[in-house]
């Protein structure tokens, strides 16, 4: 089992360019699923689904395609809505993530594993 990657504040900033497009990608696919996936499993019996469907499956290879990337990033997804994600670090030797969501300019806040989101100090 490979260790845990570990990023710094400037690390993670680094990353932010190309995580902004992914997250935002990730949660129009993630709308669009939670949208029309009872309409397309009642109607895949008939027509596989129609235009509907397409955009449905479309939708779910997007997920399934960003989620993979952020966890080979080691990048852990928190809320896809609200595009939330923790950047695993270290702070005073302990392990701690380092906590961004879209819209905010740059990884300002971290928190201790045991606290999430409630517990986010500024760095």
């Amino acid at each position: 089992m490979s260790e845990e990657r570990r990023f710094t504040r400037e690390e993670a900033d680094a990353m932010l360019p190309d995580l902004v497009p992914r997250l935002e990608r990730l949660r129009e696919a993630r709308d669009v699923v939670i949208r029309s996936g009872e309409r397309v499993r009642a109607g895949a019996v008939k027509n596989g689904g129609g235009r509907e469907g397409s955009a449905y499956w479309e939708s779910l290879r997007v997920l399934r395609a960003e989620t993979e990337w952020l966890a080979r990033e080691g990048i852990v997804l928190r809320d896809a809505e609200n595009g939330l994600i923790d950047f695993p670090a270290e702070r005073d030797g302990r392990p701690v993530f380092l906590c961004w969501k879209l819209g905010e300019d740059r990884v300002g806040w971290w928190h201790p594993p045991e606290t999430g989101f409630s517990g986010r100090q500024p760095i």
